[in-house]
């Protein structure tokens, strides 16, 4: 279930289900069974609750329609409210008498506690469920319930009866996902964990219902405006804006009537018109900027609608907006200078911009990956030098020009039990029983680019030798060795010879490269 968005249900029907498995196989007493029973209770209790809510929004609409005057369009949506609410009650008692016959056929209640006696009782669960298809007519009944909601209301409902492949709990699970929704719930299923189940799905349905309810109400009184005064505005989402960027705003009446339709213009070009809303979008183009760096621009917005009597009435006011010059800044731990082959990763914002910075780009001299965020790219120079093309909805903002580093080699270090071998002074003979060789990386290199900065000595030769005569030599493929067998033969004034055959680096894309350092040959004297 991790990294899946999962309803209150789904997340309630996995936990039991997973509580489930749990109890049938350690096969636990009727004391943790009846857990499931607080379970039941507690969701009884959110019903119960949200029924109480589900009334009061109901008598609100009504309270709405009368105080409106009782128009038909209004009752209509007290009736679908009325309708709704009936509909809900059925199923609710429905599943609570689903319920009631279980605990019946699986040997009752106790009379002076309220005990549920057959709380393990998987038979009767499976019988009354699966064999007599009550669980079927349960699916029926859940799954017509939204399509019935959005017949009413327009809104858009989740099936509540799921097969185990519809289900975001189960569809992973190669031993649920092909089962049938009857399976999943009610198969091998004890008693208490059943009350449970059909519990959530009344929790489900209260929970819809309060949901269609409410998009009723929004709909109660939708066709009147009130107004006494009619003035064209702008609302654009920022008064500065870059060149190269769309200026967006919305032009409208700051009052306006369902049989009122307005035409809108822009310096005299018809722009689309929403809900008595105009879309306001074009380009800001650049020019003479001022030494802040804006220029002041203006357009003329214009609204025509028919007033009473059938006249054409036009309003008209001028806009004044700014284009600022954009200004790219970069980020980056090394933005002066990039390195060769490397995965650089750069932040390009342009704060001007606000919401509408879109960045695409282009790269000469390198290629480039895009990042997870909005103004994240992956330079990767192939060059000497690599201009970054910054564009904004296909207009070109600026090019940022780098200058490339190549990779600085690193040093490779000789340790023993993770102590630096002194090759000056040298080793007490017979020598060090363990040598490991680290390929270091280049500090500022490190620091800039940890990604690419990943090192190993793949393939070294090692040998002990006496005078120019070598004693024994081994070749090895790994980053240490033991030297246990160079030990029965080393005498004081022999050496440890170490020659670097090949270093290895891994970068940003956890692809090996072969790092060339030449011939590198290390001398331990034993002394």
């Amino acid at each position: 279930m991790t990294g899946e968005k999962l309803s209150p249900r789904q997340k309630m029907i996995g936990l039991m289900y997973l509580v489930l498995i749990a109890l049938l196989a350690l096969q636990v007493s009727n004391s943790v069974l009846e857990k499931f029973i607080l379970i039941d209770q507690s969701l009884e209790r959110s019903i119960r609750s949200q029924n109480a809510k589900n009334r009061e929004k109901l008598d609100c609409i009504n309270e709405l329609v009368r105080d409106a005057g009782n128009r038909k369009a209004d009752l209509n949506i007290a009736q679908n409210a009325l309708d709704i609410r009936t509909k809900t009650k059925k199923i609710i008692d429905y599943i609570s008498s689903l319920k009631e016959e279980l605990i019946q056929k699986s040997g009752g209640k106790d009379e002076k506690t309220g005990r549920i006696y057959g709380l393990k009782d998987e038979g009767t669960v499976a019988n009354l469920m699966i064999n007599h298809k009550k669980a079927e007519e349960l699916k029926e009944i859940l799954n017509s319930y939204p399509k019935y909601l959005s017949n009413i209301t327009g809104g858009e409902y989740q099936v509540l009866a799921l097969d185990g492949h519809e289900s975001d709990v189960f569809k992973h699970d190669p031993n649920q996902k092909h089962k049938s929704f009857e399976e999943l719930n009610f198969d091998k299923t004890p008693l208490s964990a059943a009350i449970a189940t059909l519990t959530q799905f009344g929790t489900e349905v209260i929970y819809m219902e309060s949901t269609a309810l409410g998009k009723l109400a929004s709909k109660l009184g939708a066709g009147d405006i009130k107004f006494d005064n009619i003035i064209p505005m702008v609302k654009p989402q920022s008064n500065i804006v870059a060149a190269g960027a769309r200026y967006k705003a919305d032009l409208f009446l700051t009052a306006s009537s369902s049989a009122v339709a307005p035409a809108m213009s822009i310096d005299g070009k018809n722009i689309p018109v929403e809900d008595g809303i105009g879309k306001v979008a074009f380009v800001a183009l650049g020019g003479n900027y001022d030494k802040e760096g804006l220029l002041k621009k203006m357009f003329s917005a214009a609204i025509k609608i028919k007033v009473p009597g059938g006249k054409d009435t036009t309003f008209i006011q001028k806009i004044e907006y700014f284009v600022a010059k954009p200004v790219i800044q970069v980020q980056s731990a090394a933005v002066q200078a990039l390195y060769l082959n490397c995965g650089n990763e750069l932040n390009v914002q342009v704060p001007a911009l606000g919401p509408s910075y879109n960045p695409s780009f282009k790269v000469k001299g390198g290629n480039f990956m895009l990042g997870q965020g909005k103004g994240l790219v992956t330079v990767i120079p192939k060059s000497p030098e690599v201009e970054l093309q910054v564009y904004n909805d296909n207009n070109l903002l600026g090019t940022q020009i780098f200058k490339v580093r190549t990779i600085p080699k690193p040093t490779i270090r000789v340790t023993s039990r993770n102590n630096e071998v002194n090759e000056k002074k040298g080793v007490p003979a017979p020598g060090p029983r363990f040598l490991e060789l680290k390929a270091i990386a280049d500090q500022s290199f490190q620091e800039f680019l940890p990604k690419d900065a990943r090192y190993r000595v793949a393939q070294w030769e090692v040998t002990l030798a006496r005078g120019s005569r070598p004693l024994k030599v081994k070749n090895v493929s790994a980053s240490e060795v033991s030297l246990s067998d160079f030990a029965a033969l080393a005498k004081p004034g022999d050496r440890i010879v170490i020659e670097i055959e090949k270093v290895e680096r891994m970068n940003f894309k956890s692809e090996i490269e072969i790092v060339d350092l030449g011939t590198v040959i290390h001398n331990i004297p034993l002394t």
